[in-house]
Order: structure tokens, then sequence, then C-alpha cells
């Protein structure tokens, strides 16, 4: 409790500098009041901002629709393997990237994709032009999905396999016996055993809609510029820390943690009316 009040709690009394024409060197004591100016940039549309907002949401999109499938797919797979020695070997295997750094995952992805990069040196090799991956702004959202795929695809299934493993195998052999082949028994019994953990998880995902991994994105935006790879955080960090417009970057900060808070409310009523717990019950 100490801990998540220290950090968590207590830093959400930063957020009055969005009502702040903040200065580092006053301090939140002494810096001047400006009311809901610095809102204006959300108000007023500035085009900064709606580039940042549009990169999001696309990128939201994008990893919604191929990442979050990913682990599910993948933990039904190894749910079917019968020997358990390869099951463990492929589930060690897919598990390792999440414990690497961003900065080593694109290390790896750029010694593998860049201009002098593995492939290419390859394609060069035996007669083959090279293809631009690294700073091609038409391939950069596909290069971050499938960036997060290889991290947190292997590691995202462990949940998956919890409740997999919690489902009643005499249901399966009642199944078998009246004709149920593998695809009936995936459909009728192993998909709404994972419909509960499948909707908690789409609920949390709304949650964290509009951040988009920074880490990843600052580390390569210098290659694509900023127009093709700013989203809300890194215009945050680019006008807050580096700009130091304080007072805006927090602004846009409180901006969406409200949407993301709305947006967790609103999923969990629907999942509520839909029969489903939720994040927590009705």
């Amino acid at each position: 409790m100490l801990v998540i009040c220290a950090f968590q709690y207590y830093p959400l009394w930063g957020n009055v500098i969005a009502f702040q024409d903040y200065q580092p060197y006053l301090g939140v004591g002494k810096s001047l009041w400006n009311g809901v100016e610095n809102f204006g940039v959300v108000v007023n549309g500035d085009p900064e901002f709606v580039n940042a907002v549009k990169n999001t949401l696309i990128l939201t999109a994008i990893q919604t629709v191929i990442v979050f499938p990913a682990p599910i797919v993948v933990a039904l797979v190894l749910h079917s393997l019968l020997s358990n020695r390869i099951r463990q070997f492929v589930q060690t295997v897919i598990y390792l990237p999440h414990f690497m750094s961003w900065v080593i995952v694109v290390a790896v992805f750029q010694q593998m994709l860049g201009g002098t990069g593995m492939i290419n040196n390859w394609l060069r090799s035996h007669g083959y032009d090279p293809i631009h991956v690294i700073g091609n702004v038409d391939a950069f959202r596909a290069l971050l999905t499938s960036q997060v795929m290889w991290k947190d695809t292997g590691w995202a299934t462990i949940l998956f396999l919890a409740v997999l493993s919690q489902i009643d195998r005499s249901l399966y052999e009642a199944s078998a016996v009246d004709g149920a082949g593998r695809w009936r028994q995936t459909w009728h019994i192993t998909l709404p055993g994972l419909k509960p953990i499948i909707i908690l998880l789409l609920i949390l995902k709304l949650g964290d809609s509009l951040t988009v991994g920074f880490e990843q994105i600052i580390l390569q935006q210098q290659a694509v510029g900023v127009d093709a790879s700013e989203v809300l955080d890194t215009y945050v960090y680019n006008n807050g820390i580096l700009g130091g417009d304080w007072g805006v970057s927090a602004a846009v900060g409180l901006v969406k943690s409200v949407v993301a808070l709305v947006l967790v409310l609103a999923a969990n009523k629907l999942a509520h009316r839909l029969g489903e717990e939720g994040v927590y019950r009705g």
C-alpha cells in the first residue's frame, strides 16, 4: 500500500500543472494559474495534437484487431499439443522476448531489417535489391505491430492457458462421444470457457487504448519523423519535457486519462448488460 500510494496516488497531485503556467524553477506553489487555457490545444484542434490523436487511434485499432487475438490463437495451439515436453519448450522460447527491454528489441529488429542488417546483406550478396523497412514511413506501423507481437504474444498466453487448464475435461470427452470434432469442441467448449477473460482483457485494453508504446516509438521516432510516429505519449514528452510547455502537456495527459476512465466504465457497464462481471461486479 505504501508503494502504491507513493508511486500511483501521490503523483496525481501533479495534475494541477494542467491549470497553471507552470515554471519548474518556481514550482507548483508559485506558478501562476491560467484556468483552462492549457486545454486550448484539445478544444481548438491544434494540428500537432490532432496528428498525435490520429496516429494513436490508428495504432490502437491495428493492435486491437491483430495483436490482441494473437495470444488466444497461440494458447489454443499450445493447449492442443499432446506432448508436455514440446509444449514447455515452445512456451519457454516464446516467453523470452517479454523479458527484453525495448532498447534490445528495437536493436534486434534493426540488426535484422536495417539497411546493413542481416536480411539486406543476404539479399545484396545474392543479387537482389534490399528492402527498406527501418526508416520507411509506410512500413512503420507494420514494424511496430510486429515488434509488439514478437515481444509480448508469448507472455500474454499465460492467462489464457491458465483458464484453459480449468475447463472440465469431461466436457470434451462427452462431446467426443456425441461425435463432435476438434473444431466443434473449440467453438462450443473452449471459446465459451475463454469468454470471461477475453471480455475482461478487452475492457482493460480500452482503458489503455490511448497509451501506445511510448518507449518503443520514441526509440524509432527520429528515423521516420514526427508526422508518422507522434502519438499522445510522445506528444506529451516532446512538448513538455523537451519543449518546456509543461502546462499544455499536463492538460493533454489529464484529458487522456479521463477519456480512458470513461471508456473503462462504459465497457464495464456493457459487460454487465451482457451477463459478464467485467472488471468489477455490477
